[in-house]
């Protein structure tokens, strides 16, 4: 698929972006907070992959791993460049459900809003691993590797993330429709 992708086959490319663009979109969101700059991260993303497929190696990282990595990377880069900018989570529009009523579209869009809030409140080190590790459901190995550190390290960083987003987000259990525990 990726030989295919990098001699510009559509049908490679098409495949490829439905397969991992989600993914790598949702990444870039939860750890930056906007939109419009995870769609620009992803695009970037897959055009580094498209670059790179001709010299891929089998036998070397997986090739979500290694897109994975990519796009931390470029949402690390694009956050050391944007330094004291204010990012607007009210902006983010939920998408819409049509299997829900409005009220619970309404909980569903508040609960998702305050966990992007609280993300965005934590070091990004720990909201990058347990982004990867809660939300995309990344294995701790494959976590280490994209932000190549130690698996003990990621152990850490998502336990300590997991603790601080559970003190912000308790405050506001009732507000959230959280009524039993």
């Amino acid at each position: 698929m990726l030989v295919l992708y990098a001699n510009g086959d559509g049908q490679a490319a098409a495949e490829l972006m439905r397969r991992l663009g989600p993914r790598c979109f949702g990444v870039a969101l939860r750890v930056l907070g906007n939109a419009a700059e995870a769609e620009d991260v992803t695009q970037e993303a897959m055009m580094r992959l498209w670059r790179m497929a001709p010299d891929w190696q089998s036998g070397q990282a997986k090739v979500s791993t290694w897109l994975y990595r990519v796009v931390m990377n470029l949402c690390i880069d694009l956050k050391r460049r944007q330094r004291g900018g204010h990012v607007d989570l009210d902006a983010i529009p939920e998408p819409p459900d049509p299997a829900r009523s409005a009220p619970e579209q309404l909980q569903e869009a508040a609960r998702q809003d305050a966990l992007q809030q609280a993300l965005m409140q934590l070091p990004e080190r720990q909201r990058q691993a347990v982004v990867l590790r809660h939300i995309e459901e990344l294995a701790n190995p494959d976590i280490a590797g994209i932000m190549d550190i130690s698996v003990e390290a990621v152990e850490s960083l998502t336990a300590r993330g997991k603790r601080t987003l559970a003190k912000i987000l308790a405050e506001r259990r009732d507000e959230l429709g959280y009524a039993d525990d």
